[in-house]
């Protein structure tokens, strides 16, 4: 973005050399004019880096061997390549140049589909990355802080022999799971680290990211549905509800396994809170007989009215296509509504509405997939969204009388799951609950 006098930059850099820096960073278009401008001076202890930018895509394997090789032949110490990530799967041809060049390579990913380049390239024998002072002052996007480098994402552990898990979505960076999983993997030993991968198209990414070292994953919106297609064998529940929430690759034949922890955690949830009001724990389900109102039809949405149905409920789905809640209420045995008519939906007291949708999450938190009014005919209402924990529904059924439930209950309760099913250790409770609570 520089478009001053290049010669200035030059002598600036000139002058850095003479005051002993470490590292100057010579961009390859002038990379010969600064070779030429400096013949016969001592560098000293300076090492030079030699730079190309790419604003627009992240070039061929071929193209980018090519690219290194040419920054190698201006006589550069280091080679340095920043591309832009189109799709997370262009990150895999960067890492597959740092893996196996014989040269010192910096070489990054820019943007959010691009973030992990500035993170796993410790794993994949990149030099160094870029972290920002503060958050949101970055000099290229996609720029973690150091402060997440070195504490969220444990940098200074990662290795070539680290495990990879992490969090399939779109959008993805408001999920809590690195976290969680990160601190817990520190606090046991684990060499291992957990991000959030930006996806687009989930098959390609699975197919893309096919190494044993990228273990496991958890599955959020909008891929719970696709996931299930994607894996070799899916777990007979996941199979029952159409959704996959969470990934593992075995570590012997590189298979996929799908699984669905979902339900459990905010079926339990909710049963928790409808205990807190009746005494004594029976072993019938509070749930039992009582109308259950889910409110979306995709992954979480069939999770939950699954779940509700096992344990004893009527369910009723609405949703904003009716077409997609009467599909999904044949195939569990319910009913079916159109989103716009849950306002006027009150048959009778006490009935429980879970939403399983984003609406209400970060950005749009002033959101609410139902009027304040309707709410006084529930006695609890749960809403999977946990960004923020008090979401405008919760704020208005709390307000109307009823019980509510967070999506926090229910994302720490599937992770118990997911944390067993990715390492084969018991779930650190809580740890869990202790890490979640600052958040």
């Amino acid at each position: 973005m520089y478009d001053g006098d290049e010669n200035k930059r030059l002598d600036a850099l000139r002058l850095a050399i003479e005051l002993g820096a470490d590292y100057i960073d010579v961009e390859l278009k002038v990379a010969h004019q600064f070779y030429d401008s400096i013949r016969g001076k001592a560098l000293n202890k300076t090492k030079v880096i030699v730079s190309s930018h790419n604003y627009e895509c992240t070039p061929s394997t071929e193209d980018l061997a090519n690219l290194v090789a040419r920054i190698q032949a201006t006589g550069a110490d280091i080679v340095k390549i920043a591309t832009t990530a189109l799709e997370i799967t262009d990150v895999a041809r960067v890492f597959q140049i740092t893996v196996h060049s014989h040269v010192p390579v910096i070489a990054l990913v820019m943007g959010d589909r691009g973030v992990i380049s500035r993170i796993l390239c410790a794993k994949f024998g990149g030099y160094l990355t870029f972290g920002t002072l503060e958050s949101g002052v970055v000099s290229a996007p996609g720029q973690p802080t150091i402060k997440d480098l070195l504490h969220l994402y444990n940098f200074r552990q990662i290795g070539p022999d680290t495990k990879v898990y992490g969090i399939l979505g779109k959008p993805v960076t408001h999920s809590k799971s690195p976290i969680l999983y990160n601190e817990s993997f520190k606090t046991v030993g684990l060499d291992a680290i957990f991000l959030h991968f930006l996806v687009d198209d989930l098959a390609n990414f699975l197919r893309t990211y096919s190494s044993t070292d990228f273990v496991g994953f958890s599955v959020t919106i909008p891929h719970k549905e696709t996931a299930l297609e994607c894996c070799d064998e899916v777990d007979p529940v996941a199979k029952s509800i159409g959704a996959v929430n969470c990934i593992i690759r075995s570590s012997t034949d590189g298979k996929l396994s799908g699984y669905n922890t979902d339900y459990i955690g905010a079926i339990t949830a909710i049963e928790d809170g409808l205990r807190g009001k009746d005494s004594g724990k029976s072993t019938i389900s509070p749930l039992a007989g009582k109308l259950f109102v889910v409110i979306g039809a995709g992954g979480a949405g069939k999770a939950l009215a699954y779940g509700a149905k096992e344990k004893g409920a009527r369910v009723v789905i609405a949703n904003r296509t009716y077409d997609r809640a009467r599909e999904l209420a044949n195939i569990i045995g319910g009913d079916a509504l159109a989103l716009s008519d849950l306002d006027n939906y009150h048959p009778e007291d006490g009935m429980i509405l879970a939403n399983t949708t984003s609406i209400g999450m970060q950005p749009k938190v002033d959101e609410t997939p139902i009027s304040k009014h309707a709410l006084k005919f529930y006695s609890l209402v749960f809403d999977a969204v946990y960004t923020p924990k008090m979401t405008r529904l919760l704020k208005e059924a709390e307000e109307s009388g009823a019980t509510i439930v967070t999506g926090l209950e229910m994302f720490i309760g599937q992770a118990y799951q997911q944390y067993e099913r990715f390492t084969g250790l018991p779930a650190p409770k809580e740890l869990f609950r202790k890490i979640m609570a600052n958040y």
